[in-house]
């Protein structure tokens, strides 16, 4: 069997040793979550499964939607005889959502979050044939508050929720390391001093493990080139500090025209000079910053032309089927004129990231918090707990050096009423804004996408708007200009404290619906009135993305959305990924400010 998924799962902090377990893995459900006491964790499971696909999907095997309060996985693997003597870890990049993990009938690590990656070392399970067993019960109860996106409450996709993902959903892997090791390191770009600041965490092995003698080194190179090299003891710090400059003669800046990346090599020098732990990296020399109500990178205006992404698939739902699809996707999306996305109600995976950075394809990253947005079976608001902190500071350690990222959204459409009352939705708001911020002070956050801002000082401001009539689209938007811009509300009562006149974007709008299929009267939706005919649809696509296009206020917008999910058919492609309109069409109606802005600035007929 071809092992699925089998491409470097980590992109930006690579090692050149490492084994995928991907593929056939032993599984079970587990409706009663009892199978610890019925002896799963001992014996071997009912069936199979293609991991990293979850269960629900058709790609996995299994393809069984019900809800699965748990599951159970096993796989006995041996390690290769060349890793003797090093430590080993065990990597998971995202498994749905609390997971606990044993080893040879060792516990070995257990974690809360759908979103993010989580390691544990296995060197102490490893025995005599050096074969490991591994069993991991993921546990993902409905119906409670939690991070969990867009995933259905119901049995079946309704309206903008889609088929839920429970367990192993993105790559399971090992890899050797020495007793002393890198963990993933935080590459800062300087712009305006036309260098990286590096940091390199370092993993001791234990308290006992002994750092006197070693010695960090970076390698800057494009190419086969040696740019910059910097060296630093590791007994100074925990956490080594390094600057790399850039040659002013070989200076390029990441941005979507030219997304220039330079090669990072880390090197752990032992006492004796010899190289301990080797990974590679990259990084773009970039900056995002905010210029009244303009957001600037590396100090050029650039209008963004976002466009909602919800990384859902039909064969696969929350999995990429493969990398080349992760690709794909951003090359479709710039097809049609955009030049980002928001990557909406999910932690996308870490290769997309990698290739919008490849690509020039600016990012906002989100959180898939959507649990706390509504009322709860008691018709209380549901609230946040701790855990969305601590899971979204994860997405934030994992994310922090992607150059296409230029702006951090926590939350979305939190619209519980502001009062006189503190709640706990107040303290994680300010709680996920300010570990935003103190995290990353690189780029700009916005505290929630529409609705609900509650943070007074924060940066940005936006709205979600609907509205499918140009005319009065454009009249809701208007006194933007005179610093009242639209707001969303809730029954007349506020939910969001006042603009201060801070950069302002509709962050959604849009969401046509189209699909000529659909007129069968099977379900399918999308916002406001379906268009009659397809040139109804290219004359309302232009004249709502004409109101922000041509507004002198405005830094960008963001489209709903890129394909269509389920019975949401307001896609700019179908759900299987093809075209549903003229690619060149869309383009050039998006391009125009931008073709308008490049002629402006070419020099006049006749001019020196």
């Amino acid at each position: 069997m071809t092992v699925p998924r089998s491409e470097y799962p980590r992109p930006q902090f690579v090692r050149s040793d490492w084994l995928c377990l991907n593929g056939s893995w032993q599984f079970e459900a587990d409706p009663g979550d009892s199978g610890l006491e019925r002896g799963l964790r001992e014996r071997d499971l009912a069936e199979t499964i293609v991991v990293p696909f979850c269960p629900e999907s058709a790609l996995s095997g299994v393809h069984r939607t019900d809800f699965l309060n748990a599951v159970w996985y096993r796989r006995t693997v041996r390690l290769p005889d060349e890793w003797t003597g090093r430590r080993v870890l065990l990597h998971f990049q995202a498994s749905d959502y609390e997971t606990t993990v044993w080893v040879n009938g060792r516990e070995a690590v257990r974690h809360r979050g759908g979103f993010t990656p989580f390691t544990t070392e296995i060197t102490g399970s490893i025995e005599g044939d050096r074969t490991v067993t591994v069993v991991v019960r993921a546990r993902d109860r409905h119906g409670i508050p939690k991070p969990q996106g867009k995933q259905s409450d119901r049995f079946a996709p309704h309206g903008c929720h889609y088929t839920r993902t429970t367990g192993l959903w993105q790559t399971v892997w090992m890899e050797p390391v020495p007793e002393i090791a890198f963990r993933r390191p935080r590459i800062t770009p300087d712009v305006g001093n036309r260098r990286f600041e590096i940091v390199t965490p370092l993993d001791a092995g234990g308290p006992g493990a002994n750092r006197t003698g070693y010695t960090v080194r970076v390698t800057l190179r494009e190419g086969d080139e040696v740019l910059a090299v910097a060296e630093t003891p590791t007994d100074r710090d925990l956490s080594p500090r390094l600057s790399l400059p850039v040659p002013e003669d070989r200076v390029r800046f990441w941005s979507p025209s030219d997304p220039h990346l330079y090669d990072l090599t880390l090197e752990l020098l032992g006492p004796e000079g010899a190289v301990v732990d080797r990974a590679t990296s990259y990084a773009g020399l970039r900056s995002v910053t905010i210029d009244g109500k303009a957001i600037k990178i590396n100090g050029e205006t650039i209008f963004q032309r976002l466009v909602l992404d919800q990384g859902y698939w039909p064969e696969s739902v929350m999995t990429a089927p493969s990398d080349d699809e992760l690709r794909r996707d951003i090359e479709r999306s710039l097809a049609v004129g955009f030049n980002g996305a928001r990557l909406h109600q999910k932690v996308f995976e870490e290769r997309f990231l990698y290739w919008a950075d490849r690509l020039g394809y600016l990012l906002w990253g989100e959180f898939g918090d959507w649990g706390c947005n509504g009322y709860g079976p008691s018709a209380e608001p549901q609230q946040p707990n701790a855990g969305y902190i601590t899971q979204w500071l994860e997405a934030l350690e994992r994310d922090y050096n992607h150059p296409s990222i230029i702006g951090w959204c926590p939350l979305n459409e939190t619209w519980q009423h502001l009062t006189d009352r503190m709640t706990a939705l107040d303290d994680v708001t300010r709680g996920m804004w300010l570990a935003t911020v103190a995290t990353d002070p690189t780029r700009p956050v916005l505290d929630a996408s529409g609705y609900s801002h509650r943070i007074p000082e924060v940066t940005l401001y936006d709205s979600h708007d609907y509205d499918q009539n140009p005319v009065t689209f454009r009249d809701r938007h208007a006194s933007l200009i005179d610093g009242k811009p639209f707001i969303n509300g809730a029954d007349g009562r506020p939910v969001s404290v006042g603009y201060r006149g801070q950069p302002y974007f509709v962050s959604e709008f849009g969401g046509i619906w189209w699909n000529p299929a659909a007129f069968d009267n099977r379900e399918s939706w999308g916002y406001g009135e379906r268009v009659r005919n397809i040139e109804e649809f290219y004359a309302r696509f232009q004249g709502l993305c004409d109101v922000l296009l041509d507004h002198p206020d405005m830094f960008g917008y963001c489209y709903t959305q890129l394909t269509d999910i389920y019975p949401e058919e307001n896609g700019l492609y179908t759900f299987d990924r093809q075209p549903k309109f003229d690619a060149d069409r869309l383009r050039a109606i998006q391009m125009r400010k931008a073709a308008i802005e490049a002629a402006a600035s070419l020099p006049s007929a006749g001019a020196d």
